[in-house]
């Protein structure tokens, strides 16, 4: 180790083989004439390159004893080589630049000393503050200036330029920042930054005179994916997270349980609602009573399967946990569309039981399988089985779609395009899971040639081959299924029995076969996310096949029971959801404070 370094310059280098030593020695030259030649080292950073870059780096640390090679086996990403070297670095100031020497290099010794003279604890260069010049083509300068604004505005950072790669930090002051720093790539130096103001640390940034080298091009996977991504988690982590209190968390989920409540009265007349609940009510309570119990008890059965399901991925949970983190979840969905609560559940098995996200959004991906699997099979049976019994069911049922209402053949049009895509994706995923051919980073490398395609191909690797591992073992795929349809039998059930308190005059063995048909056909529909909860469609599609199939049942009262049935499964929904709100507070700020508390603790453990 030499003594007296000052000064740590960081090159990160991945398959710079042909520039990388002339890098170098423009860096040592500059530094050397404001620098005593035993008060700086350069360290070139290389990422588990492919090309020649390790043994020319090696050979060049050999050679001047101001150099050295700091290598990696495998991709760190950008941010994580470049955190790796400065931990290694000797010097009190800390310094980057990219290797292609974009930023003229007579700022250099502007920006050493912003920091070295301990004026500043970080100094960046910037190519868009007053002053400086920089030759941006179009498509660079546009998406540059739109990923810059949308960082001063979500994240409140004062700065102009934060992608430059022209930094320099105090040692003492980089790391107490990297404590909170999550990304390990392109976003690196952004959250630095923006995490270095919020802390209060001075934080310079000054004009520069940049040439682009080389072709640039906006880039789908790293641009879009990686950097918007990365603004919205740091958005949340800085922004949002502090004010969530457990006080705070419960009065917004109960507002939120409130708000589905009030959505209900959008899709449908509230008017309508409540009449169908007070005749059923006043006719049978006790079968609404008890349709309500019974698909209470399909609920363990969901965190059941949940569990047999992480099981698969290798991971061992207990039943009560999944099942309120299911009920979390499926409050979500009622609340929002496009099924934005299913990402409430992997919040919250990832900060409670650190599952990862990957498998967290791979096993709801699994449980989606099952379900549209298990509810086109239900529909299709009792299809097969009218066609042998009554054939003339089927015509009463063809003339529903010219006849009924607009919505319910919406419904059904919907429900039959979910069931035929349910088919498609399982064939689809066993029969890739019996290929060696790897679709996944070939697909991925189509959008992007950036280096960021080969995290995000392997993210979406993990969660291929999540899914393929429950679909593609036998015996779990028959336990998870035979569970499967013990659930969607009771949410059958819950209806028939919501269906009796009407009165219909039906025989029990039809009552069950149209309900089976419609409770399928309407899960079916509501499983695009064209409404929060499928409220609507549900409904329609529910009222269209039971009026089609059962031409003596009015349309009044094919509605109402759909109404009712659908109201008795949303609150039994919500209340559940409320109590496991209140019993595993989910609360991301502390779930994530608790997710790192338990990983520390388990890492004590092992040393």
């Amino acid at each position: 180790m030499r003594r007296g370094v000052e000064v740590s310059v960081v090159l990160p280098a991945y398959n710079e083989a042909d520039t990388i030593e002339d890098t170098v020695r423009i860096t040592l030259e500059t530094l050397a004439e404001f620098l005593p030649a035993d008060a700086f080292e350069v360290i070139v950073a290389e990422d588990g390159c492919d090309d020649a870059t390790p043994e020319i780096a090696a050979r060049l640390a050999a050679e001047d004893e101001r150099v050295r090679h700091v290598h990696s086996e495998s991709r760190r990403g950008r941010g994580g080589a470049l955190e790796y070297a400065f931990r290694e670095a000797h010097g009190g100031t800390l310094v980057y630049f990219d290797t292609d020497l974009a930023t003229d290099m007579r700022h250099l010794e502007e920006l050493v000393e912003s920091v070295r003279s301990g004026e500043y604890d970080f100094a960046t260069g910037s190519r868009w503050v007053p002053g400086q010049e920089a030759d941006r083509p179009a498509k660079r300068g546009i998406p540059s200036r739109g990923f810059n604004r949308l960082v001063r505005l979500f994240l409140r950072s004062d700065l102009l330029d934060h992608q430059c790669g022209f930094k320099a930090f105090d040692r003492t002051a980089l790391l107490d920042v990297l404590e909170d720093v999550e990304d390990d790539h392109w976003f690196w130096d952004t959250e630095v930054l923006v995490r270095a103001q919020r802390a209060g640390y001075r934080v310079r940034e000054f004009p520069v005179e940049w040439e682009p080298k080389g072709d640039s091009k906006v880039d789908l996977v790293r641009d879009v994916l990686g950097m918007g991504s990365q603004i919205l988690r740091t958005w949340w982590q800085v922004a949002v997270s502090p004010r969530l209190t457990r006080r705070v968390n419960l009065a917004a989920g109960t507002g939120l349980v409130l708000l589905a409540l009030v959505l209900m009265t959008v899709y449908l007349d509230p008017t309508a609602v409540l009449a169908e609940m007070r005749g059923a009510w006043n006719a049978h309570p006790e079968l609404v009573v008890a349709s309500a119990v019974v698909y209470l008890l399909s609920w363990p059965l969901r965190g059941a399967r949940y569990r047999d399901i992480l099981a698969e991925l290798g991971y061992t949970e207990r039943i009560g946990f999944l099942t309120g983190a299911v009920f979390i979840s499926q409050t979500g969905n009622l609340v929002f569309p496009a099924r934005a609560g299913d990402a409430v559940r992997a919040y919250v098995v990832k900060a409670r039981r650190s599952i990862p996200y990957p498998s967290g959004f791979a096993s709801l991906a699994v449980e989606r399988v099952f379900d549209l699997l298990t509810i086109t099979a239900l529909a299709g049976t009792v299809l097969v089985g009218y066609a042998v019994l009554d054939p003339g069911s089927l015509a009463s049922l063809a003339a529903g779609f010219t006849g009924a209402r607009a919505s319910g053949r919406v419904a059904v049009a919907v429900a039959a395009f979910v069931g035929a895509m349910a088919i498609a994706v399982t064939v689809l995923i066993v029969a890739s899971a019996r290929s060696d051919r790897n679709y996944v980073r070939a697909g991925v490398g189509r959008l992007s040639t950036d280096s960021y395609a080969d995290y995000v191909a392997g993210v979406i690797e993990q969660f291929t081959g999540d899914v393929q591992r429950v679909t593609g073992t036998p015996a779990a795929f028959a336990r998870v299924g035979a569970t499967s349809l013990v659930i969607w039998t009771l949410d059958v059930v819950t209806a028939v029995l919501v269906f009796a308190a009407f009165e219909v005059d039906l025989a029990p063995g039809t009552l069950l076969a149209v309900g089976f048909f419609a409770v399928s056909v309407g899960n079916l529909a509501k499983v695009l996310p064209l409404s929060p909860g499928g409220i609507g469609l549900y409904e329609g599609a529910f009222s269209l096949l039971v009026v089609a199939l059962v031409p003596t049942v009015a349309w009044e009262t094919a509605l109402g029971a759909a109404i009712v049935d659908h109201a008795v499964k949303n609150v039994v929904t919500i209340a559940g959801g409320l109590v496991a709100m209140a019993w595993l507070n989910v609360s991301l700020t502390t779930a994530v404070e608790e997710s790192r508390e338990a990983e520390a603790e388990a890492a004590a453990e092992t040393d």
